[in-house]
């Protein structure tokens, strides 16, 4: 899906701007002297409801906090030792309920955050919109293939603004670099490789063993789809993005666990391949013993390649071999060139450094989409992080966790067939 101008000075930029991010090309320009025509007075003022302020939402809360007329107003958990934990980090007494339907029957919240696990996202997201408030809800956007769609339906029957968390759609980097493949910098991209390899088991110390699928619910199926989910959704994201597509066709992978043998019914290690329109593929790669190659992808075309990070991306060159036709006649002689050859100064990667974008000093894309966020809100739009691309993540999540399971392949069912 190609970006359209206005939304992406709208949805990234004025984020961005409101960030005090030294960005000087013309887009940002531009976007800032629009922001600075509409003063923001006292009746402007964002109350933010929080339905799952554990470590997910807690960062959501330190960023909303420093955006302009934003103020946590109520909060929500099952577990109500947060509600200490979130007063220390607002610095105030912040009213606390243990039942989401408290929180959302208030009439003093004029947003709400759902930083829950996954498999409340959809519920949760749709009654906050049947009351009338924009969502801001962390990935995925529904648990399930149904809720998935229920969700987007929601957002069409309602109306309301509802963003995804997938904080890469608003770092300047990945912007700059997705834009510079669509110029055609690396030629046709056809491939891209993903991998989160890390050194964490995702194990909690849990203060009571009646707590364990609380602390730990993303250890079992019931309530998380495992790395391909957790972590997989923002490559998928990325890679659609990249793309122009919705989403991918199928997927398929294999998972299991090599080393977390401690009762856990999700894998601590992931494979997986994505088929896109055209041929063109995504391979997902997550580990859990290994950070080698760390939060990175990879993406190749066929005049060169693009290693994004979380702090970069860098271009790189490739070497155009050349193929005679007498370098496939008569292979047996020696004295004819033969292109099977291996020859290190044509085929051996580009070593050089590259050609970097950096991330901007004082830069957090998810500070960028807070703001961003709340942006939309004062403007009544649709964020760039969208329910689309929620629904494109978030299918292929919700059809990818029993692909993996199963090692086989399954078709993903498309926005516009469900």
């Amino acid at each position: 899906m190609s970006i359209n101008r206005r939304r992406l000075l709208q949805g990234l930029t004025l984020g961005a701007l409101s960030a005090k991010l030294p960005f000087a090309d013309p887009m940002y320009g531009e976007a800032q002297a629009a922001s600075a025509q509409r003063p923001v007075s006292a009746n402007d003022r964002i109350r933010v409801g929080v339905i799952g302020p554990g470590s997910r939402g807690q960062e959501l809360i330190r960023q909303f906090l420093k955006v302009p007329d934003v103020e946590i107003a109520t909060v929500c958990d099952v577990y109500p030792p947060r509600f200490a934990e979130v007063e220390e980090l607002v610095g105030k007494k912040v009213p606390g309920v243990t039942d989401y339907r408290e929180l959302i029957d208030r009439k003093d919240i004029d947003v709400i955050v759902i930083a829950t696990p996954p498999v409340f996202h959809a519920a949760y997201s749709i009654a906050a919109m049947e009351s009338g408030r924009p969502v801001y809800c962390e990935k995925t956007t529904g648990f399930t293939p149904e809720e998935n769609r229920s969700v987007v339906d929601a957002v069409e029957r309602t109306g309301q603004i509802y963003q995804v968390g997938h904080q890469n759609r608003y770092a300047s980097w990945f912007h700059e670099a997705i834009e510079r493949i669509w110029r055609g910098e690396i030629g046709e991209p056809t491939h891209l490789y993903g991998y989160y390899h890390r050194t964490d088991n995702w194990r909690r110390t849990v203060p009571d063993r009646r707590l364990e699928h609380l602390f730990n619910w993303r250890l079992y199926q019931e309530s998380s789809g495992g790395l391909f989910e957790e972590l997989g959704s923002h490559m998928i994201d990325v890679a659609n993005w990249l793309f122009k597509v919705d989403q991918p066709l199928a997927v398929m992978g294999t998972t299991s666990i090599v080393l977390d043998h401690d009762g856990r019914t999700v894998g601590d290690n992931v494979q997986a391949i994505l088929d896109y329109p055209r041929g063109r593929r995504m391979f997902f790669s997550s580990i859990t013993d290994n950070a080698f190659v760390g939060n990175s992808y990879w993406i190749y075309g066929n005049h060169g390649t693009v290693q994004i990070t979380d702090q970069d991306a860098t271009f790189y060159g490739q070497h155009r071999k050349t193929v005679t036709a007498a370098s496939h006649d008569n292979a047996v002689n020696p004295t004819l060139k033969v292109g099977a050859t291996y020859a290190t100064d044509t085929e051996m990667p580009y070593r050089g450094p590259g050609d970097r974008i950096h991330q901007r000093k004082g830069e957090i894309p998810t500070l960028t989409a807070c703001r961003s966020f709340i942006e939309c809100v004062r403007v009544k739009e649709q964020p760039f992080a969208g329910v689309t691309p929620g629904f494109g993540s978030g299918m292929t999540c919700a059809i990818g966790k029993t692909a993996v399971r199963e090692a086989r392949q399954i078709a993903i069912p498309q926005l516009h067939d469900v």
